[in-house]
């Protein structure tokens, strides 16, 4: 695969596929602008070559085609600023205004082309629709990693028409970070999975009893294991039909020798409320008409002291329903201690995308820590050995 820095821009038109996808307030402004400031350096090679770029982007999920509150224009004044120019935009990203503005670019100006998922063409991966972005540019640069699980017209199917498939420096930054816990991973490696479901983190979980030395299970998933092993967990989250795979993980872990740890003690809660009432107790004694919401003080102990000792970390998950700031203290005290083992003891840590990013980025963790994913799903895909659309079109 054709690296940033392989290749020289001079003179070429380059369509960037970015991931721009960032939250907007009700005013229209970035309340996190991780995503963008994560693609500046592609953008500011290819400009510093003496290149041109077409940036292409989705924003949230449209249903019905052109709707303000998606539209990319809202990102030129803040995207203008953070290059220093007046960056162009296309109020469309294919047809006349997307052709006439991308053809008339010169050397070292940045054109924005309009949300691709205006179109319905882009999610069901269209040929046509591909084509017709491509004509737009010269060279095609992949470095949207979120959205490299999937097969879309501008992530995976418009490398057909391309000659020149570039990898920009957030695609390589992910592969390359990921390769490092998969394959070189220094020991103790110690895996932390969070997040409401078994069913979603169950493939990734399979793959990680082969390589890692300890594997912490937080989140709503641990009340699944609890139930199996005849605890009692009033009515957190369960996915009954779940249960017996949760032994046959236990099982497994002990098996290969993996010391595969779940929660103690778990803060519940008689609603699902920031303000309800919470007490803490002993794993698989939840009474009746309550539910989990958080691990509690013995188990942020133990799981810390395992960070502590860890020499590779990957975290993907929270420990609970850390958007409730009186269920948050499980997630805050895990990312606390992934920065002491990370800062102090020298271990690589990788915060896989999502609500783990999420909680990282809010508590001012981000630059702390070795590296924090922006693809989610894309990471997980990709670690539990999945063929990503978006990489395999720039192999």
């Amino acid at each position: 695969m054709t690296t940033l820095d392989q290749y020289n821009f001079a003179g070429k038109r380059a369509l960037v596929r970015v991931d721009f996808n960032v939250p907007l307030n009700d005013k229209f402004e970035i309340t996190d602008d991780t995503r963008i400031a994560a693609t500046v350096p592609t953008i500011k090679k290819i400009v510093a070559d003496g290149g041109s770029c077409v940036l292409m982007s989705h924003l949230g999920r449209p249903k019905d085609g052109p709707t303000d509150k998606f539209s990319l224009r809202h990102l030129v004044a803040h995207l203008s600023e953070t290059f220093g120019q007046t960056v162009k935009f296309a109020d469309d990203c294919i047809g006349q205004s997307a052709a006439s503005q991308s053809a008339s670019l010169k050397e070292g100006e940045i054109l924005l082309l309009e949300n691709l998922r205006f179109y319905k063409e882009e999610e069901k991966g269209d040929v046509g629709f591909a084509q017709k972005l491509a004509a737009l540019a010269d060279v095609w640069v992949m470095d949207a990693f979120g959205t490299a699980h999937r097969a879309h017209a501008s992530t995976a199917v418009i490398g057909q028409f391309f000659k020149d498939r570039v990898c920009g420096y957030v695609m390589q930054a992910e592969l390359d970070n990921a390769q490092k816990v998969l394959k070189n991973a220094q020991r103790p490696f110690t895996a932390i999975m969070g997040g409401a479901k078994i069913s979603d983190k169950i493939l990734i979980i399979e793959r990680l009893l082969d390589t890692v030395d300890n594997l912490i299970i937080g989140g709503g998933m641990t009340y699944t294991f609890t139930k199996a092993q005849g605890g009692a967990i009033g009515k957190s989250l369960l996915e009954a039909d779940k249960q017996e795979l949760t032994l046959t993980i236990l099982s497994k872990a002990k098996q290969k020798g993996v010391n595969l740890v779940i929660p103690s003690d778990n803060v519940c809660a008689d609603a699902f409320s920031n303000d309800a009432n919470r007490q803490t107790v002993a794993t698989g004694q939840i009474p009746d008409g309550w539910q989990g919401l958080d691990i509690g003080p013995a188990s942020i102990k133990t799981f810390t002291d395992i960070l502590l000792q860890s020499k590779t970390i990957l975290w993907n998950g929270p420990m609970g329903v850390f958007e409730f700031p009186n269920f948050a203290a499980g997630t805050d005290a895990i990312a606390e201690a992934v920065v002491k083992a990370t800062e102090e003891n020298g271990a690589f840590s990788l915060i896989g995308g999502g609500d783990s990013a999420a909680a990282v980025n809010n508590a001012g963790y981000g630059h702390r820590v070795s590296y924090v994913s922006t693809g989610g799903g894309a990471l997980l895909e990709y670690m539990e050995g999945k063929v990503l659309p978006g990489v395999a079109a720039l192999e």
